[in-house]
């Protein structure tokens, strides 16, 4: 396994139940942890990570280590730079890795989500220039999307309906084989690499599309002074309305994919304009919420400039430590223009990864002190049972992003 983040280490550690596995990662500190039996993702329990340890799962960061595998399974991210455009470079120096240790026979899968035609256009001939082998000859490949869910501990990898596909029809049924052979509900065998990869890019981005949809609406229902969220359980009634929920949209899947595909489109002559309206839509939501914030603050009569703000949650979704690309960042960035007075709390962060990716300070204790605006970003389950109003000043302000409060605490929310 090429890559032990949310998505290399849980799948490693399936397969160990039934193969000798090794991960392989370049960052030491991972490695080292990870071999002392503690994931910081906690994705992995103490207790599973233990009990593949000692049933021989080992991590690495010597590539010797990994040179007599037979079948590499490749699980890195795949971000895009600062024009949203798709940067392949961890892709692509995996597949150099790859190159320097497979051998003939070999099978290389990919799981890191691309559009179509990156598996066999781009990372292969990296394979096949390095290690000198000739594809569907000397070496095979697979793809088999990641459907890692992070902090869900419902819908956990061995759980999963998992894609696979191959570079051969006999090594489509190779992989096939391999993932059901751990996998609980099965899978689907997709008719080519093209088709598996299709089918993840789409996944997040519908999820993208629909989530921009009802962000648009909150927008227009708060603009009239309806409650969005009551606008959405009385349309639920009818059978076939799908119950979604406005938020912000951060992490590393449904805020970056779609990306993906809207630049290959382009590439073919076509311009989508739903996902790259969703796109811009769902991006400027952090900005939106601070600017809400401040409108309720006028209204009750709340100084904004240099008053005291507290964000609850930094994460990009409830119940686990993952902040890449949060939003919250940008209710923060919004605020700051009115004041320096902003305090983060997340009880779920790493403080230390949180200042070296965002240069944001935060807290992870309660703060013990009073506000003139609460913004609850993110619905820990420790911010459930909290008294929020007891947090804010005499006339101060709550803004529930994520609507979870009880009706009449919050002065606004999505």
């Amino acid at each position: 396994m090429i890559g032990l983040g949310y998505v290399g280490l849980p799948l490693a550690r399936l397969f160990s139940t039934k193969y000798e596995t090794i991960g392989f990662d370049r960052n030491s500190a991972r490695v080292e942890a990870l071999m002392t039996g503690h994931d910081a993702t906690l994705e992995l329990s103490d207790d599973l990570l233990q009990q593949a340890l000692e049933r021989g799962f080992r991590c690495t960061t010597d590539e010797a280590e990994i040179s007599d595998c037979n079948v590499y399974v490749v699980a890195v991210p795949t971000p895009v730079d600062v024009n949203n455009r798709p940067d392949l470079t961890p892709l692509l120096s995996a597949s150099e890795i790859v190159g320097r240790v497979i051998s003939k026979g070999d099978v290389v899968i990919y799981e890191s989500t691309v559009y179509p035609g990156v598996t066999e256009e781009e990372c292969i001939p990296v394979v096949e220039r390095v290690s000198g082998l000739a594809y569907n000859k000397d070496f095979f490949a697979g793809y088999s999307p990641e459907r890692i869910n992070p902090g869900d501990k419902e819908h956990t990898v061995e759980k999963i309906k998992k894609v696979t596909s191959g570079s051969t029809p006999e090594v489509a049924d190779r992989v096939d084989a391999l993932y059901n052979s751990v996998l609980l509900n099965g899978t689907h065998k997709a008719p080519s690499i093209r088709v598996a990869e299709a089918s993840k890019i789409i996944e997040n981005s519908q999820r993208d599309v629909n989530i921009a949809f009802m962000n648009e609406l909150a927008k227009i229902f708060n603009a009239m002074g309806i409650n969005t969220n009551d606008v959405i359980e009385a349309a639920a009634t009818k059978w076939n309305f799908i119950k979604m929920r406005p938020g912000l949209v951060g992490g590393h899947c449904i805020s970056v994919d779609p990306y993906y595909l809207i630049q290959k489109a382009q590439v073919y002559g076509v311009l989508p304009r739903i996902m790259s309206s969703a796109r811009r839509l769902n991006d400027g939501m952090g900005a939106y919420v601070a600017e809400q914030t401040i409108k309720c603050m006028n209204k009750k009569g709340v100084m904004v400039k240099d008053a005291r703000i507290l964000i609850m949650g930094i994460t990009f979704k409830e119940n686990c430590p993952d902040i890449r690309n949060t939003k919250v960042v940008d209710i923060y960035h919004t605020l700051s223009e009115y004041t320096t007075d902003i305090t983060i709390y997340d009880p779920w962060a790493d403080a230390a990864q949180v200042k070296r990716e965002y240069d944001l300070d935060i807290i992870t204790t309660l703060p013990q002190a009073t506000f003139d605006a609460v913004i609850l970003a993110v619905a820990h389950k420790e911010f459930l049972s909290l008294d929020v109003r007891s947090l804010t000043a005499a006339n101060g302000v709550i803004y529930d992003v994520k609507g979870v409060l009880e009706r009449g605490v919050a002065d606004g929310e999505l």
